[in-house]
């Protein structure tokens, strides 16, 4: 058994159980309902998606006697649409945040939750039939010369699903600068208006863009170096390089909930309240905001 392999199960798995933890508030708390927990809930289940295909890739490749190839086209589909879902997600995600800046004052009027279910589930359509891809022909099973470090996905179709992603993140950082841009204009409108609302809102906006700063920022450090590995390379290098390359990235799924779900100030009281049942007093008691992430 490969130490890699032992490796990835392991981070599947604890990936696994930190999503769950933050799915398992989200369904459990009355309150957060909101479309933005909507999306935070959505990251979560793709990422504990995405913990499970790695614990099953595992099982499929060492556990499975005899070897089964249907069991290998589903656990690869499974992680092609996990993770399809979790960076669909954080687009998704890009995209609230600066609909709640760019449109502040009528945000919670067109950001229904019942607009925001029908874009999650569109969303979670397209990536489910990006799961089906391996078990539709885009493997290399017939023939292993056309491999990928993505196996069984072909070296022409792993080409395809870097480039995708690449410019989705380009479209993630785009919207991340307009974002940037806003800030600062309402930075200068409140610095001259010097009000508590406005002072307020400031810190609301300072941390919605300090928490997507670490969200994209790790979300870069993990999956671009792979993303641009999987463009050039085919099966006949080292596995090792595929390896030190898959780790980080998967690791971002375990990092998504630590830099997110867990520093929302709604979803720590939760915790606190499920865990010790009540809340610390250095909980502030301001109401939330559209800008709050």
């Amino acid at each position: 058994v490969s130490p890699w392999d032992i490796a990835l199960c392991a981070t599947g798995t604890a990936v696994a159980g930190e999503n769950a933890l933050v799915l398992a508030v989200l369904f459990y708390t009355p309150s957060l309902r909101a479309p933005m927990f909507l999306l935070i809930g959505s990251l979560a289940l793709a990422d504990l998606l995405a913990g499970l295909g790695l614990v099953a890739n595992f099982a499929v490749r060492y556990l499975l006697r005899p070897p089964s190839e249907a069991a290998e086209l589903a656990a690869a589909g499974l992680l092609l649409a996990a993770f399809s879902a979790s960076v669909c997600s954080l687009l998704a995600i890009t995209v609230d945040r600066y609909l709640s800046l760019y449109n502040a004052l009528t945000y919670h009027s067109e950001r229904t939750l019942g607009f925001t279910c029908a874009m999650v589930l569109l969303m979670w359509l397209l990536c489910l039939g990006v799961g089906l891809l391996p078990l539709l022909g885009w493997n290399c099973l017939r023939d292993q010369s056309s491999c990928s470090i993505l196996r069984p996905v072909t070296k022409d179709n792993a080409a395809v699903l870097a480039v995708t992603f690449l410019l989705l993140f380009a479209l993630m950082m785009q919207l991340y600068l307009q974002i940037c841009k806003i800030a600062f204009r309402h930075a200068q409108q409140i610095a001259v208006q010097h009000q508590f609302i406005a002072t307020a809102q400031a810190t609301s906006t300072r941390k919605g863009l300090s928490t997507l700063s670490l969200i994209l920022g790790t979300f870069a450090l993990c999956w671009i170096p792979f993303a641009i590995y999987s463009l050039v390379a085919d099966s006949s290098y080292p596995a090792v390089y595929t390896y030190s390359l898959a780790l980080p990235a998967t690791c971002n799924s375990l990092i998504n909930p630590i830099i997110y779900a867990f520093r929302n100030p709604d979803i720590q009281k939760s915790l606190w309240l499920a865990c010790c049942g009540c809340i610390p007093s250095t909980f502030s008691s301001r109401p939330r905001t559209s800008s709050d992430v």
